[in-house]
């Protein structure tokens, strides 16, 4: 097996393309609207052989697929032992938390932490609470992330100062007639504020009056619903991405202190040069968590801040969206002979609209992970087909007989539908391929009981590419 993913990656260095008449997708393909563009190229990791390749050095928009780089490269320079840190200090009469990006640092875990204070006889703090988040800078959102989706929370900042993942969960109600307002609910405990203006309608009136439900965010984590949004018995669940991080933290540190009966009168503030004695750290999940829920659920926070620790470790220096691709590109290149000086990246996460990748490159990291495996134990952090993940609902592979015999990264950005990964066949044969699919608009009137087109194209091509082999 290693002399043939030797051959297929030899291949992969190559610039020209392949396409044998074993296999061909003309058919799935011919279920696309015109206007799009299909990139696809598929693998035997136990020959070496390019079974199909079209467009396969066209630059697309990766979306989440690209958590695959991040992943990889992740396991390749950090320790297997890596953790995000959490610390509380004293300096004097100040307090000081230094924080290191933690993804997954909760509400409760900040007020365990806090809560030691007591174990060092502390009940009143004198001095200032200081906020230490030196070790990234720079921007908290890429470049090419839409303005219009900053405020929820699949786009929550990247940011050292990270707590509850950046989120807030509310629920927006219209249970009350056409014409009245809508009513909005966030947990009393949270320190964000959201006003609504937003109108009940009728369906009918939604629809004829271009009338949507809209969010703008306001300094001091304030959000403003408005617009329009058509009647229904059940809340709409909403989530909120926090805009400003320090104020958030600052907010939940003052009242878990009262909770905890720590008296402090004091002032909050940002202070990346504090440091003091530690008295208690608070230790993330391990490294091989934190990649199997970025990979599996998609989570775009754990990736954009294991990207900036990429750079903020490989170039000691603060990490930033910048220096984690160059750190990202330089592991890949140095450990796994990946070369990604072609490729468009500005996140770990695959969120901006900017990101370029080709699917040659991409099969090149899915062959590296296959055939090192046995080190990296990435493959089993792939969703699986109708079993968990991003593709336990996938309705194109979901159901037999491809259920549970893909297991791959799914990408998705407006008019791009990617997956990359491995397929086992009818015969037990491994196949891996790379999908990516961009410039899909299909007609905004799609008829009623008819699957979505590249709904009907993954499950052809997939099931075909089963039987076949």
């Amino acid at each position: 097996m290693l002399r043939a993913l030797t051959l297929l990656l030899g291949f992969l260095l190559c610039t020209r393309a392949l396409a044998t008449p074993a296999f061909s997708p003309q058919r799935a393909l011919s279920q696309l609207p015109a206007g799009h563009d299909a990139a696809l190229l598929i693998a035997d990791p136990a020959t070496g052989e390019i079974l199909y390749s079209q467009r396969a050095t066209q630059l697309q928009a990766p979306a989440s697929t690209q958590k695959m780089l991040t992943a990889l490269a992740a396991k390749l320079y950090l320790k297997d032992d890596f953790r995000f840190t959490t610390d509380l200090e004293r300096r004097g009469d100040d307090i000081i938390l230094r924080f290191s990006g933690d993804p997954l640092l909760s509400r409760t875990q900040l007020a365990d932490l806090l809560r030691q204070l007591k174990k060092h006889h502390i009940t009143r703090i004198e001095g200032n609470i200081l906020l230490n988040g030196a070790v990234f800078s720079g921007y908290e959102q890429a470049p090419g992330w839409p303005w219009d989706i900053l405020g929820v929370c699949y786009s929550a900042p990247s940011s050292s100062i990270s707590l509850e993942h950046n989120c807030v969960q509310g629920a927006l109600y219209s249970n009350r007639a056409p014409g009245e307002l809508t009513r909005v609910n966030v947990p009393r405990h949270q320190p964000i504020t959201v006003t609504s203006d937003a109108r009940i309608v009728s369906q009918t009136e939604q629809e004829s009056s271009y009338c949507d439900l809209t969010l703008t965010t306001a300094p001091g984590n304030h959000y403003q619903l408005s617009g329009c949004l058509p009647e229904r018995k059940k809340p709409l669940p909403l989530n909120f991405a926090v805009q400003d991080t320090f104020g958030y933290s600052a907010a939940v540190i003052r009242d878990e202190l009262q909770r905890a009966g720590i008296d402090f009168r004091g002032q909050i503030r940002r202070d990346d040069q504090a440091r003091g004695e530690r008295l208690a750290r608070h230790r993330s999940e391990p490294l091989e968590t934190l990649v199997d829920i970025m990979v599996k659920d998609s989570d775009n926070l754990i990736a954009d801040n294991l990207l900036k620790t990429l750079g903020r470790v490989y170039f000691e220096q603060p990490g930033t969206f910048a220096n984690g691709v160059a750190a990202m590109k330089a592991i890949l290149a140095e450990k796994a002979d990946i070369d990604l000086s072609q490729a468009v990246l500005v996140d770990g996460s695959g969120l901006s609209r900017n990101n370029r990748l080709n699917a040659k490159l991409m099969m090149k990291v899915i062959a590296y992970i296959y055939q090192h495996d046995k080190k990296l134990s990435l493959l089993q952090t792939l969703p699986v087909s109708g079993q968990s993940g991003t593709l336990k609902y996938r309705q194109s592979i979901r159901h037999q007989p491809l259920a549970g015999q893909i297991a791959a990264k799914s990408g998705s950005l407006y008019g791009t539908h990617n997956l990359t990964g491995i397929i086992t066949t009818q015969s037990g044969k491994q196949l891996l391929f790379v999908q990516l699919i961009t410039n899909y608009h299909p007609p905004e009137q799609e008829e009623a009981g008819v699957a979505p087109p590249i709904e009907l194209f993954e499950r052809q091509l997939y099931r075909n590419l089963y039987r076949q082999y």
